[in-house]
């Protein structure tokens, strides 16, 4: 089980962070009053504004769990894991693939050490500290090239991180980003990715409240449109049903409620390298 976080000098708890912020959303403990404060008051203004972070991470399971028994892949880099939760990447594709070596990638001092707490009694299971928009240092890391096998098909999980990437700040297009990733991965890999959508119509207005508000306490959290999200799968084959709201990609079974409006925010995709 995660440990209880702790305030720390590397850790400020002053300022809600991303990952926080997501674990509480999806019913986390994880988090620190400030982190509860920011939810709650995006959840005032956009009603059921947490399920964007629950579909997020309903999708995360069932694309793991697609890749490991349908895809045989038994081998995941795992950008911007986020605080450890019911259902990790490694728990779900271990459970199918005992043998799957997963490398989870993070540079939140709260996400670091939780991991490295849960995962030290797995040896096919690893952490690494790093900044996810840089990839040469991503995909370069020894950790990375000495647990993975990059001569054989591998699933890369892009999943609710690159709505965190600040463009301007970065120096690069969030396609040119994903295109670096995908680039140095063996043909026939995976990628997994999800990414807050702007519908671009009357009915996303939710989308631009959440995003303001999400500037505004993170500095980051940048709803993109379709077309832009199309342009960082650029290359890729889109396995059916292709760029989908991530609650309809392959759900568990049928809805007995309707999603809530704010759901139509977040996309969803899992593709195939060349």
């Amino acid at each position: 089980m995660p440990v209880p976080v702790e305030p720390s000098d590397i850790i400020d708890t002053s300022r809600p962070s991303a990952a926080r912020v997501y674990d509480c959303a999806i019913g986390g403990k994880d988090h620190f009053e400030v982190d509860r404060e920011l939810t709650r008051r995006i959840n005032d203004r956009v009603p059921a504004a947490s399920s964007l972070a629950v579909a997020n991470r309903r999708f995360l399971i069932r694309a793991v769990r697609f890749l490991a028994r349908e895809a045989g892949i038994d081998q995941y880099l795992d950008c911007g894991s986020g605080l450890p939760a019911a259902e990790n990447t490694h728990q779900v594709a271990q459970r199918i693939a005992p043998e799957a070596q997963v490398v989870y990638v993070d540079n939140d001092p709260a996400v670091a050490a939780h991991s490295r707490a849960l995962l030290a009694d797995n040896d096919r299971s690893h952490f690494l500290d790093a900044d996810i928009h840089r990839p040469a240092e991503v995909l370069g890391a020894r950790l990375v090239r000495e647990k993975l096998d990059f001569t054989r098909p591998l699933a890369l999980l892009h999943v609710g991180t690159l709505h965190h990437y600040d463009e301007e700040r970065g120096g690069k297009s969030a396609a040119d980003l994903v295109g670096e990733y995908a680039a140095a991965l063996p043909s026939g890999s995976f990628v997994a990715f999800s990414h807050f959508l702007d519908p671009e119509d009357a009915d996303g207005e939710p989308a631009r409240l959440v995003e303001a508000m999400l500037r505004a306490g993170l500095g980051t959290g940048f709803f993109r449109t379709r077309d832009e999200i199309e342009a960082m799968l650029a290359g890729l084959e889109l396995l059916e049903p292709g760029l989908v709201i991530a609650d309809d990609w392959w759900p568990d079974g049928p809805r007995r409620t309707p999603l809530p409006p704010i759901s139509r925010c977040i996309s969803a995709a899992v593709a195939r390298t060349p």
